[in-house]
């Protein structure tokens, strides 16, 4: 099962994707329905006005989660590139959600940064709470993954020690089209991302290269912090990235990034260089 949240005529509502159209659910985006106790139920349910898929206008799968925690350093491919070690645990930091645009929004390039560069992930969202979570309940807590890509601003990410700075820049993180559903007791999948630049192929990796798969990763912060409906997990990143190659390489003016993982979708989002600093995202 595939769940989205789509902008209509001014307010979200979370929709069931089927084949080539979309069902309507309930007002409000997906992070509102997680957090109701029966959402599976309520998200299979027969009910819904039916719209066509090729109208769909993608807003952020879930546009105000209460955490976005991301992971550095998570797939060996690009801990090599970049010249690091094998972590011996995940390597943490945060975004806002004000970073956060639909799969098909406009990327804006930060005014006060010229190293803007592609990080593609799989990102996991929070459909149960978890604290101190063991192995099954972190199962439980896995509502179910989704596409997301962790741009960042380079220049600004190695200006200190820590990255925040680097990493939630508003309106740089695309996220969706949809939430593929994790059924409990079902393995962890095995899925595909990739991340294309005009269309050149620049990652491709499979999410068994992960250093720290979904539930450890569920299981580790939930011992940091309480995880709950909504929140986001970004799992870190393949080789590939546009800082590590020689000449280095960054997002443009006009350029398409394409993020895609197999099962779940893509995101194709053009960036803009907003022609004044001042420039706020409506």
């Amino acid at each position: 099962m595939r769940l989205a949240s789509l902008r209509i005529s001014g307010a979200v509502w979370t929709a069931r994707i089927e084949s080539d159209e979309v069902r309507l659910l309930a007002p409000g985006d997906v992070g509102a329905l997680l957090a109701l106790p029966a959402w599976r139920a309520l998200a299979a349910g027969p009910h819904g006005e039916a719209r066509p898929l090729a109208s769909a206008d993608f807003a952020p799968l879930v546009t105000a989660p209460e955490k976005i925690i991301c992971v550095g350093l998570n797939y060996r491919s690009h801990v090599t590139e970049m010249d690091r070690e094998i972590p011996r645990y995940p390597t943490l930091f945060a975004k806002f959600s004000r970073a956060l645009i639909g799969a098909y929004d406009d990327l804006v390039l930060p005014a006060g940064s010229e190293q803007v560069d592609w990080e593609a992930e799989l990102a996991i969202v929070i459909g149960a709470v978890a604290r101190d979570a063991d192995p099954g309940q972190c199962d439980h807590a896995i509502a179910g993954y989704t596409v997301l890509n962790d741009v960042t601003c380079r220049d600004w990410q190695y200006r200190t020690a820590q990255w925040l700075q680097g990493k939630t820049a508003e309106s740089t993180t695309p996220i969706g089209p949809c939430l593929l559903v994790h059924e409990p007791g079902s393995a962890q999948p095995r899925l595909e991302l990739s991340c294309q630049v005009d269309g050149e192929l620049v990652q491709s990796a499979v999410t068994d290269d992960l250093i720290f798969g979904p539930a450890e990763l569920v299981s580790y912060i939930s011992r940091i912090i309480t995880l709950v409906p909504g929140d986001v997990i970004a799992t870190g990143t393949p080789g590939g990235v546009g800082h590590s190659r020689t000449p280095p390489r960054y997002l443009a003016d006009g350029t398409v990034l394409t993020t895609t993982i197999g099962g779940i979708g893509e995101c194709r989002n053009v960036c803009r260089r907003p022609a004044s600093p001042w420039h706020h995202p409506t």
